[in-house]
């Protein structure tokens, strides 16, 4: 093979990367590390050496035009210096003279790669991406070549990316690499220093750092959960058999559904369970409840469950009501800023189970309102991420718990009949 000089010297903390032999890698890096010039790199280098034939790689962020603006400068500078590489500006895709070709993605418009394979993938902050992106659309894409996936980011609190790390670490298969300003010495401490001044502690420890424990900025609940688990009421909290159980629901439609289970027992409200999944009928979550050793008293679902579906001509209420769900409630319509108030104001009451909420938890500690780059402002509605439907359902649990006994912790005086 003929040596190419692109101009690209390596940083030592990236030789790891560039020198693995795992199938998958996960590098959690503080900002300006490198780490985007380095993942192109790799692809550039995998494509550069593949010896299957048409081999594809792809980079893929989070947007479309995220990719443009962060990755694709560094893919033409380097991809572009190998004699005989055609650049197509159009499709952000590079043609190298051996039919192996480089590509970006935005996570943003994934089916475009539905029915696609790939011999090497980066995702760069894919926590950010929809829900069913990597599962049901780019792993596929691995499956006939064995291709490989390198997953990179910066810390946005315990995430979708804080699983990856977190399963990386625990499994040989998987490169971890975590590089902290701390320890690289990328950049100079008084650089360090200035930024810490200029960030706040919260965010200086996410960016640079890579805290996966630090507050996020602007979180709606974060101090609340802060004081919550400062006050030790992030911990075990048993579940009390004979108190009836209330659940609240968000009904997720095409992602993710969320429930909430909670016990009102004096005047603490207990949250002992915690349940999220996607991709499943009604019947799958029913089966859960089932599943469960809890004595169910009402279900509080938000306001559309009431609506009609065209193809089936009923709503999710009746439905859950044709499988033995009884009991259910439905919240009553406030204004969201009302309701993330009154969140906001029921949290000195409130313990959590350490173990089976933490999904839950990290939500309520990371739902926040979106930004806007632009404006430097933040938006009037919340980010619509993965901590979404979390925040909802807690919201429907209190705003539409009604006690039902004369004082809580008694049985609640209903004639439950079905199944829940």
């Amino acid at each position: 093979m003929p040596t190419v000089d692109l101009g690209y010297r390596a940083r030592k903390q990236f030789i790891p990367l560039h020198r693995r032999t795992q199938r998958w890698a996960c590098v959690v890096a503080h900002r300006r590390a490198g780490k985007t010039v380095a993942c192109i790199m790799d692809l550039i280098d995998a494509a550069l050496r593949a010896d299957k034939p048409d081999a594809r790689f792809a980079y893929v962020a989070p947007f479309y035009a995220q990719a443009k603006d962060i990755a694709w400068q560094y893919a033409k500078r380097y991809g572009g210096a190998v004699p005989g590489a055609a650049i197509n500006e159009s499709e952000l895709r590079i043609d190298f003279p051996n039919g192996a070709r480089l590509r970006l993605y935005g996570a943003d418009n994934y089916d475009r790669m539905r029915g696609l394979y790939f011999d090497g993938v980066v995702l760069d902050e894919p926590a950010d991406f929809p829900v069913d992106a990597w599962p049901m659309v780019i792993r596929p894409a691995l499956s006939d070549r064995k291709g490989w996936a390198t997953f990179i980011g910066t810390p946005k609190g315990k995430n979708g990316f804080w699983d990856i790390y977190r399963d990386a670490v625990k499994d040989t298969d998987w490169l971890d690499l975590m590089l902290k300003a701390s320890d690289t010495g990328l950049i100079d401490d008084d650089e360090l220093e200035s930024a810490r001044r200029a960030m706040g502690s919260d965010r200086f420890e996410q960016e640079y750092e890579c805290s996966f424990e630090a507050a996020i900025h602007g979180a709606y609940w974060g101090g609340e959960m802060r004081q919550a688990a400062k006050d030790g009421r992030i911990t075990s909290v048993p579940h009390e058999r004979g108190i009836q159980v209330v659940t609240a629901w968000d009904l997720g439609v095409g992602d993710s559904t969320a429930i909430w289970f909670a016990q009102f027992i004096g005047r603490e409200r207990r949250i002992i369970d915690y349940y999220e999944a996607s991709g499943v009928g009604l019947d799958h979550y029913v089966k859960v409840l089932q599943d469960k050793p809890y004595l169910y008293g009402s279900h509080i679902l938000p306001h559309d469950a009431q609506v009609r579906e065209l193809g089936t001509g009923k709503s999710r209420l009746e439905m859950l009501a044709s499988m033995g769900v009884n009991g259910v409630e439905i919240c009553p319509q406030l204004r969201l800023d009302d309701g993330i108030q009154a969140v906001r104001m029921s949290f000195d009451n409130t313990w959590f189970d350490a173990e089976r909420c933490e999904r839950g938890i990290e939500a309520l500690k990371q739902y926040r309102p979106g930004w806007n780059d632009k404006g430097k402002t933040w938006k009037a509605l919340p980010e619509h991420d993965w901590t979404s439907h979390a925040a909802d359902a807690f919201r429907y649990l209190t705003v539409g718990y009604r006690p039902l006994a004369d004082s809580w912790g008694k049985p609640l005086r209903r004639n439950i009949k079905g199944i829940c």
